[in-house]
């Protein structure tokens, strides 16, 4: 623990624009839900078909939002990444979520589905390469990170996002003010290892909570639908793993983490704003270890693969 929370100079100098970033989201959110009304007509109607496609973090914002619209009520949502997309289905409507608007793969995946139904792309900048491969662009760019690691701009689009299914924003941006206001719990930065779990909605961001820790602090995590959680995962748990519960845990599964040895967290909290104080663990973690997450090992803002040579696939 006092390894934990000493932190050098240096350290602390790390990660400063990410710290920015993750402080910013709760206006950003309210920003976003006030955009949602003025391009609701580019957004999915009630009860089309839809499909979202994202790589990496987008994905997994994919997935939340596809989950969120079909328990509204409102159609059929598909979420892919990129690369596995497959073609010939039948759409509506095709959502492609990237930050940087580079991404190869979506941009691909744009280029293979257009024509068959109107596409869209949330982005930061209507003028790149996912951004001219699609019919309409939908741009965030007040929500532009300059880290490698996202955190902003993608929690302020699925604000956007939810704000466009009817949800509330402003319950989430209170509750992630309180986090951001809050140190963070011992227990948290004390912890050897991270299970996220999550039901619906949540679950993308049971997946999202992973992706954090692993690529800001390298951190051995793992991510599951909540009831996953009994067959196989609770063999890792034991002392100094938190078992993190996104939205309200089935009935007994906070006991059976307790027994395990575990520490179940988190049922309680806006999920949304309990991505937030996982984006400042993670920051802990990685400043801890004397890790930079506005440039994390092996990773770039855009993953920008070279053209395949002639005659050969990729």
């Amino acid at each position: 623990m006092g390894k934990e929370a000493s932190v050098t100079q240096e350290q602390a100098a790390a990660g400063v624009r990410t710290e920015q970033e993750i402080a910013s989201q709760p206006d950003c959110w309210r920003r976003a839900a006030g955009l949602a009304g003025d391009v609701a007509g580019l957004l999915p109607a009630r009860g089309e078909r839809v499909a979202v496609v994202g790589c990496g973090t987008s994905w997994f914002i994919a997935q939340s939002y596809a989950a969120a619209r079909e328990e509204s009520g409102q159609g059929e949502t598909d979420a892919f990444t990129a690369s596995e997309m497959p073609l010939g289905r039948r759409y509506d409507r095709t959502l492609f979520l990237s930050r940087s608007g580079t991404t190869t793969e979506i941009k691909e995946a744009a280029e293979r589905v257009r024509g068959a139904s109107p596409t869209v792309a949330i982005t930061t900048d209507a003028q790149t390469p996912v951004g001219l491969a699609v019919d309409e662009v939908i741009e965030l760019a007040f929500a532009d990170e300059e880290s490698v690691v996202q955190t902003r701009f993608a929690t302020t689009e699925l604000a956007f996002l939810r704000a466009h299914l009817g949800v509330d924003i402003e319950p989430s941006a209170r509750a992630a003010e309180r986090v951001l206001a809050e140190p963070l719990p011992a227990e948290l930065l004390a912890a050897r290892q991270f299970t996220f779990l999550g039901t619906g909605w949540t679950y993308g961001l049971a997946n999202e909570a992973a992706l954090k820790l692993r690529e800001a602090a390298g951190m051995w995590t793992e991510s599951y639908p909540a009831m996953e959680y009994r067959h196989g995962p609770a063999a890792v748990t034991g002392e100094g793993s938190v078992v993190w519960l996104f939205g309200q845990p089935p009935a007994g599964l906070a006991d059976d983490i307790t027994l395990a040895g575990g520490l179940a967290w988190g049922a309680d909290e806006d999920p949304m704003a309990a991505l937030v104080r996982v984006h400042l663990v993670a920051l802990a973690k990685a400043r801890a270890a004397g890790l930079d997450p506005d440039r994390p090992r092996n990773l770039t803002r855009s993953v920008i693969l070279a053209a395949a040579e002639p005659g050969r696939t990729s």
